[in-house]
């Protein structure tokens, strides 16, 4: 039986509702305790993530929180953002996933076991709202998101489209004598000749924050230490927006609650020069945001600072350490492996839809590859 036939068999019993903003804390604890049955736990998928998100950067928008139940059990939460949108300068009723640039990855809370039903049954509503366009971002590329409702999509007549974004590099943690064999011999030697010439500035010890007692403080040094160098020049730090800091200030705090919280210093006598903020959850080491003391380039603290907490991962029984983000040159020393992500755009099969996928997704591409190929031929 084709994976098609089989959601659609299974959808039996299935009812999706909707609901608003004050579910964040009403479904809490019912959402959070299905996000911690999946075998593949992250914090993206928790009640505190999408509440911090939300609060922080779209308080008042029209969150519309979708929860599929069977016979009274909850087997999913979806949350969805309202709102008004161009595409090539239409107006459209957008419906996206509630994730920005901060998000990393978009996923939601799945029944183990469930996971295709579930998210059958929300496009199942889905598909009858009163939406032009849904756009779910950075969601993993052929996961179970962008493979049901892709292909349901598609089935229900809706035109399709993908954008491909995050291309985010993760390795497994493994004993450290394995994870120096698993290293390029260059960039080993490296490593080691740097940390001897860190070490000329004091003796180089790794601290790690999990606990509310002294959070506040220990924010506050890590945040000035991201924007010390080009990102609070470009304006990408944390600390560059209110918006930003409330984010990442309620994310730890909801960590420190649920004992995720791993604010990683890497210190050199009395100098802090390589920073993380990560969350572990579920035996996963997620690194939402790393900085480091840049006048000391020549040492590579920030490397130094990912040598240091995976081999402290590995006492502490971690099984995976995630970069998130875009793929990168220092995050590829480390690993080949990468996570794909994507965007997943649906547009109704109106005039206006139909316009607007042809304009976006055909002729936009090939006007691309044309204009591409016109500049190689006269260089």
């Amino acid at each position: 039986m084709a994976v098609d036939e089989r959601v659609s068999a299974a959808l039996e019993g299935l009812a999706v509702e909707e609901l608003g903003a004050e579910a964040l804390t009403a479904q809490a604890t019912e959402w959070d305790a299905l996000a911690s049955a999946s075998a593949s736990a992250a914090p993206f998928t928790f009640s505190g993530w999408t509440r911090a998100w939300y609060e922080s950067f779209a308080p008042g928008a029209r969150l519309r929180l979708l929860c599929a139940r069977r016979g009274g059990r909850a087997v999913a939460f979806a949350p969805l953002l309202e709102r008004r949108w161009r595409l090539l300068g239409w107006p459209l009723n957008l419906w996206q996933s509630a994730s920005n640039e901060h998000s990393q990855r978009t996923d939601w809370a799945l029944a183990p076991g469930d996971e295709e039903e579930a998210v059958g049954a929300l496009w199942g509503h889905l598909r009858d709202r009163g939406w032009e366009a849904l756009l779910l971002k950075d969601i993993v590329r052929d996961g179970t998101i962008d493979r049901v409702i892709g292909a349901a999509a598609e089935r229900d007549g809706f035109l399709v489209a993908r954008w491909s974004s995050l291309e985010s590099p993760w390795l497994p943690v493994v004993p450290p004598e394995e994870l120096e064999r698993s290293m390029d011999a260059k960039f080993r030697a490296n490593l080691r000749r740097r940390k001897r010439k860190l070490a000329t500035h004091g003796q180089i010890v790794l601290q790690r924050a999990d606990s509310a007692r002294g959070l506040d403080e220990a924010l506050d040094e890590g945040f000035r230490l991201e924007a010390s160098g080009w990102k609070g020049e470009r304006g990408t730090a944390i600390a560059c927006a209110p918006q930003t800091r409330r984010f990442y200030t309620a994310l730890a705090k909801e960590a420190a609650e649920r004992d995720w919280l791993s604010l990683y210093f890497l210190r050199a006598g009395a100098r802090t020069v390589a920073f993380h903020f990560g969350l572990q959850v579920g035996g996963r080491y997620f690194l939402l945001k790393p900085g480091y003391d840049e006048s000391l380039g020549e040492c590579s603290p920030g490397q130094l600072l990912v040598d240091e907490v995976l081999r402290d991962l590995f006492q502490r029984g971690a099984r995976e350490f995630d970069f998130l983000g875009p793929r990168m040159t220092w995050k590829l020393d480390w690993t080949q492996r990468l996570r794909a992500h994507c965007w997943l755009f649906v547009l109704r099969p109106t005039f206006k839809g139909r316009a607007l996928h042809a304009a976006r997704f055909r002729w936009g591409p090939r006007a691309a590859r044309w204009v591409r190929g016109v500049v190689r031929r006269k260089q």
